[in-house]
């Protein structure tokens, strides 16, 4: 299949597309409420005259802090239709953690789902100091919400004008990670490149306007969001967000809606290989699984495309891939592929993107999808890219005769718990500001269900039960170290630098 070329290589236009494309079709399905591509195409036009009501101006940035959902999807594209730069913030994220990302891209708006997990999101931010201006995803006592901005003096024709304006060039979205000093960095992304590289995921995986594709990935990563919500505006597909796993939950759904697509981290698979009851739900529909993010046992393959009937899920086609924030998607698998290639290697480089080998077999990254560069760090951004364009990842990796890539380490120490990436640089900075802390350094351990989990090798006389503690405090969830080991101290080379491996090992 090929999919459109006609233009449609920025959001707005790829949004407009769909609209005419497939307009009474499913966009969305979620709670039982069903989104046409028509009516989401309303829906966007409705959110992004309430920016414009709200004062934003091409080029502004606005954050947006939620769970998924299509609310979610209304107010991110409404961002993009409204001229805007979306900036998506984890919605596990602590009030600190997201104040930061919100005043380094200085956001004019942050859009937050206050109440999400029980949480106060607004006054956290406001407790941190933020001066963008908060409005809410849904109706609130305490805050304006997003849908009861008056709008009426906004035009629908200046926003359609704001979204004809949106060139190819323009910044589509500033995706945050972390490096090794546990900075947060921007990866800046142009249009075209967020709808290319959703096109050829698209093409890669067969996704069709026949598909119902539920969405476990968080729409604030790359994986939910580019590859979730831009590739079902290229395709078609029915798309089903969920906001927080539950294993049981998910399985009546694939069972309910016959989903076919499903992509995610391992943990999603083996939750469902694992759990208790699948037999009584029918998951046959399921025809695509695309994998990644950790090291993915053979077994697990296996299984994946095994048939009920031999303890497996009976997916059709279960491939792996590698990508990061900096490059979304760079090598995938090819439906055919052994189990143990798909297992073992993360596929070949997908069209437009090309891979290889640099000093100390770090894996270097070329093409089309590469970031244009971190938001306002061009050092950084010198750093991670070169004169002839090789996006140096930190990863230490091997191509073998077809191309086919593996990564057999990581430079940059970074560890992916249930599919996040964890940075031990950004846990150890936040540990050694607890009082009784005096030395820390954390790495991540292999984990059966979360692929990795983090391990803290702390010198000093706080208790692990009170760093932990503190570590919830200030972090992610995802981020907290699940095991805490007390030491006298850390192993060092000469150089003062830890010697993680030996910590690794022990």
């Amino acid at each position: 299949m090929t999919l459109p070329t006609d233009g449609t290589h920025t959001i707005p236009a790829a949004l407009e597309a769909a609209a005419q494309r497939f307009g009474s079709r499913p966009a969305y399905v979620e709670g039982g409420i069903t989104t046409t591509y028509a009516d989401l195409l309303a829906r966007v036009r409705e959110a992004a005259r309430r920016y414009v009501a709200l004062g934003v101006e091409p080029g502004d940035r606005i954050a947006l802090w939620a769970p998924n959902s299509v609310d979610w999807v209304v107010a991110g594209l409404g961002i993009s239709y409204a001229g805007g730069t979306l900036v998506p913030i984890n919605s596990r994220y602590t009030g600190h953690e997201a104040a930061d990302l919100v005043s380094r891209s200085a956001a004019r708006v942050v859009v937050v789902d206050d109440g999400f997990l029980g949480r106060t999101q607004a006054a956290d931010l406001e407790a941190a100091g933020v001066s963008a201006r908060i409005v809410t995803l849904h109706e609130s006592d305490t805050h304006l919400a997003l849908c009861s901005v008056d709008a009426t003096h906004v035009a629908v024709d200046v926003v359609i004008d704001r979204a004809d304006a949106v060139t190819p060039d323009d910044v589509a979205d500033i995706l945050f990670t972390s490096g090794t000093t546990g900075r947060p960095k921007g990866a800046m992304t142009a249009h075209r490149q967020t709808v290319g590289v959703a096109r050829v995921w698209g093409e890669l995986g067969g996704v069709t306007e026949s598909d119902r594709y539920l969405v476990v990935n968080p729409f604030f990563h790359s994986f939910g969001y580019k590859v979730g919500i831009v590739t079902a505006l290229l395709t078609g597909a029915t798309l089903y967000p969920v906001a927080a796993f539950d294993v049981d939950a998910v399985m009546t759904l694939i069972e309910d809606e016959r989903i076919t697509v499903l992509p995610g981290a391992p943990t999603i698979y083996q939750s469902l290989l694992t759990a208790p009851g699948r037999d009584k739900h029918d998951l046959s529909s399921l025809r695509l699984a695309v994998t990644g993010a950790a090291v993915v046992p053979v077994v697990l393959i296996e299984r994946m495309r095994a048939s009920p009937d031999e303890g497996g899920l009976g997916i059709d086609t279960v491939v792996t891939a590698f990508g990061m924030t900096e490059a979304v998607v760079v090598s995938m698998a090819r439906d055919g592929d052994p189990a143990e290639l798909v297992a073992s290697t993360c596929g070949r480089a997908i069209p437009g993107m090309e891979v290889m080998l640099g000093t100390g077999d770090e894996l270097l990254v070329r093409g089309e999808f590469v970031m244009l560069g971190y938001l306002d760090d061009p050092a950084a951004t010198a750093e991670a890219i070169d004169a002839d364009g090789w996006l140096h990842t930190g990863d230490i990796a091997t191509l073998d005769a077809d191309g086919n890539l593996r990564i057999t380490d990581r430079l940059k120490d970074m560890y992916i718990c249930g599919g996040f990436n964890v940075y031990p640089a950004e846990v150890e900075q936040v540990l050694m500001r607890m009082p009784g802390v005096s030395d820390v350094a954390v790495v991540g351990v292999p984990d059966e269900r979360m692929g990795e989990v983090g391990k803290a090798y702390v010198v000093g006389s706080a208790s692990p039960d009170d760093l932990v503690a503190y570590a919830k405090e200030h972090l992610a969830n995802f981020k907290v170290p699940r095991f805490v080991e007390l030491v006298e101290a850390l192993p060092r080379n000469p150089s003062g630098k830890v010697l993680k491996t030996e910590l690794r090992q022990a």
